[in-house]
């Protein structure tokens, strides 16, 4: 009896102490948790109408950052939600790449928030299932199935880096061209018939049925609306973080894909290509202001505006030469034709475990 008791002594001995060991090996990996730098995040941007017009503004107007500098002053929670996002995929990248830790400075920098380096994330391929919702007040708004698979076609091909113009990116940038890996299927095409013509940039278009939101599962499907925005505007999309009734992207119809009802020079699909950048959270190249405004990528230079037309190369701005044929400038759509690999590793660190877009996986 004596030895039983001694045994059952020993073996809660060995209990205790795993468990405390344990405890100290999750007490010292909470105490080694990851560190970065947030001290260059903003939320809110410079740019107006007006600047855009000082630039030389040919047309291509993206209104993404002024809708989320109006969304940011009516929703109280949004700039921490973003801050959030932003720091936990910061330290999704670090944690990929320990031997380079990040200071937080993109544009030139060694940014957390997508550094220059190919990054293995463990994901493999992601699949985005598409809702297209096409709201129209007439027969070319109507766009036609062709038109929709286009875009598609489109999407699938910018994101994989399998479109024939990715050959033209110059030497300098060569070696920074992403496949990000991600793919597109359309999953439902919703066509709803209104007398309004134009509709503006307050996400009036996403709740046009019954007066609520027309959003298909937001956290597996990616959101997209078909309508005239009007005022010249291509399109504009929401960053992770806001509200679920309003997720997805909106561009007006002849910006949307290559064939049917489209209009030069944006007529290549690259408009959507843009504005889902834009949904799995890149910024504009330029950072929306000037040359120490940031991308939070690391291998896109630094540049004080957008680029219209179809720049010469190379075009110099910041001392650096501008990476004019990013999908994140404002060029007509046959000069656009990469991501960059920092681009790819900031996409792609929102589908980590906790991250806005993590369900997709």
């Amino acid at each position: 009896m004596k030895r039983v008791i001694l045994c059952l002594a020993a073996i809660a001995v060995v209990l205790v102490s795993c468990e405390q060991d344990s405890t100290d090996s999750q007490n010292e990996i909470l105490a080694q948790e990851i560190q970065v730098d947030m001290s260059d995040f903003y939320v809110f941007t410079e740019e107006t109408d007006s600047d855009l017009a000082s630039k030389g503004n040919q047309g291509k107007d993206c209104a993404t950052m002024r809708v989320l500098n109006e969304k940011l002053k009516t929703n109280k929670g949004l700039e921490q939600r973003m801050f959030n996002i932003e720091k936990n995929a910061r330290k999704f990248i670090a944690s990929k790449k320990p031997d380079k830790p990040g200071n937080g400075n993109g544009n030139g920098g060694d940014g957390d928030g997508g550094g220059g380096d190919p990054v293995d994330d463990g994901f493999g391929t992601i699949s985005i299932p598409v809702v297209v919702h096409v709201i129209y007040s007439n027969s070319n708004e109507n766009v036609s199935s062709a038109q929709i698979q286009s875009q598609i076609d489109v999407l699938n091909e910018d994101f994989r880096a399998a479109n024939g113009d990715v050959s033209q990116v110059p030497s300098e940038f060569a070696d920074r061209v992403a496949d990000s890996n991600i793919e597109f299927t359309l999953a439902q095409v919703i066509r709803v018939s209104s007398s309004r013509t134009s509709w503006g940039t307050n996400d009036a278009m996403k709740f046009s049925s019954n007066g609520g939101s027309d959003v298909v599962s937001p956290n597996t499907h990616l959101n997209m609306w078909i309508c005239n925005i009007g005022g010249g505007i291509l399109g504009y999309a929401q960053f992770p973080g806001g509200s679920s009734s309003t997720d997805g992207v909106v561009v007006s119809p002849q910006y949307f894909g290559t064939t049917g009802f489209v209009s030069a020079p944006f007529d290549g699909g690259r408009t959507m290509t843009h504005e889902v950048g834009h949904w799995l959270n890149l910024r504009h190249i330029w950072g929306d202001g000037r040359c120490k405004r940031d991308d939070f990528v690391s291998d896109t230079p630094s540049s004080d505006g957008p680029n219209y037309g179809c720049p010469g190369y190379p075009t110099v701005n910041c001392r650096s030469n501008d990476m004019t044929m990013n999908y994140m400038d404002y060029v007509d759509d046959a000069c656009m034709y990469m991501f960059s690999e920092g681009q790819k590793t900031r996409m792609r660190a929102i589908f980590a475990d906790g991250g806005p877009r993590a369900d997709f996986r």
